[in-house]
């Protein structure tokens, strides 16, 4: 296959060499995924403005689940180990994730991370390297309905293409490694080989219902502010209706003294033959409440963010709040942070050397000082094991 020209990069090995390498890394089953999109920008098979737009701007509860994720994942301290597991406290690594780059500090990129992940499924992140083969000196995070992944011929990406504008920007993927300036972090989806499916997009139909509801309750607050009813003409003696321009005049004086919320509560001056008929619904008869809260219920659900912390439970104490923010970090935030570490030390930290690896303080969660305490306690208490051994199952390198 002859690759496009602004993929084509020189690569230090000899041909028998290279095919060796082709032969051990490549997928037996990569080209067949690959066959129908070789060399050309696969789009992504959904609308990602629609899903941040309904999903994520209009409803408050998805809002607050992913901002829930996101800023307890970016608030996670991150340590740097070199290869004999030794702490660094200074390292250009270090200060990469400090400072990504000058208009983001480490919480709002990692912010920005963890809400696109949510929101689109898939995370596209540029490392800006000076010269090649040198170490990234900023990180930017990319729209990911921006970005197109060009699939190669063994499986793995040729290259991604970022369009804005009429405008496009193309960077190279290594066709046998899958090595690149951009990291594309995904979320697992069963029926796509290129990316990945989003949580918000398994809450649609609970975010769906939930906007419905909405908008019930707020077409029925607009018509709280007139008449909830009918007039009914039923006169003792003569026409048994209204003429046209009887009917005209009282529907002009219902829309001008009755309706709008400035007339609200107006009570009504009938003439003769005409009977007021209530016909306000229920609340068990919509029960709208009901499927509006069951609604967001499933979408917190989606999420993996526990009730209490977005007021949909009805019993709010202190302790169910403690232990909702304990299952958010244990159940949702750390599984999530420890899947971006494993993405980060496998293309971030081979750039600055092969023997570093990120980790996170999970010491420095707040949430989980009370489980922090009992575990430390039950080690410190275990006689037979040795103190390196004990530092061992807390964490800390032996001494």
């Amino acid at each position: 296959m002859k690759w496009p020209a602004f993929l084509t990069r020189a690569i230090n090995i000899n041909g028998s060499k290279m095919r060796n390498v082709a032969a051990q890394k490549t997928s037996a089953s990569g080209p067949v995924v690959a066959y129908s999109h070789v060399g050309k920008p696969r789009w992504t098979p959904r609308r990602y403005d629609a899903l941040a737009e309904e999903g994520y701007r209009k409803n408050v509860v998805a809002w607050r689940c992913i901002s829930e994720v996101a800023r307890a994942s970016a608030s996670i301290p991150w340590l740097l180990y070199d290869a004999d597991h030794q702490e660094l406290e200074d390292h250009p690594l270090k200060e990469l994730l400090k400072h990504p780059n000058p208009l983001q500090g480490t919480a709002q990129f990692l912010e920005s991370v963890f809400s696109y992940y949510q929101i689109s499924g898939n995370v596209y992140i540029e490392a800006i390297r000076p010269n090649e083969g040198s170490a990234p000196v900023e990180l930017y995070v990319l729209r990911p309905d921006r970005m197109r992944v060009i699939p190669g011929e063994s499986g793995l990406p040729l290259g991604y293409e970022y369009q804005v504008g009429g405008r496009t920007v193309r960077w190279a993927a290594d066709p046998f490694t899958g090595a690149s300036t951009i990291l594309h972090w995904k979320a697992f989806h069963p029926l796509d080989d290129w990316y990945g499916m989003a949580p918000l997009e398994a809450a649609m139909a609970a975010i769906d219902q939930h906007n419905a509801a909405s908008a019930w309750n707020q077409a029925l607050l607009n018509q709280a502010a007139r008449p909830s009813g009918a007039l009914v003409y039923s006169p003792k003696d003569g026409p048994t209706q209204l003429s046209d321009e009887q009917f005209r005049r009282l529907k002009e004086e219902l829309e001008e003294h009755y309706q709008t919320p400035r007339n609200a509560g107006r009570p009504l001056i009938l003439e003769g033959g005409l009977d007021w008929k209530e016909m306000g619904l229920t609340p068990k008869d919509m029960d709208w409440l009901a499927g509006r809260k069951r609604a967001a219920q499933d979408i917190a659900l989606a999420f993996g963010v526990p009730d209490q912390l977005i007021s949909i439970s009805e019993s709010q104490t202190y302790a169910n709040m403690a232990e909702a923010r304990l299952a958010l970090y244990e159940e949702t935030v750390l599984p999530l942070v420890q899947q971006f570490k494993g993405e980060l030390n496998r293309w971030l930290a081979p750039m600055f050397d092969d023997g570093l690896r990120l980790d996170i303080d999970a010491d420095e969660i707040p949430a989980l000082a009370a489980r922090r305490d009992m575990v430390w306690d039950k080690i410190g208490k275990a006689d037979f094991l040795s103190r390196n051994e004990k530092r061992q199952a807390v964490g800390y390198p032996p001494e």
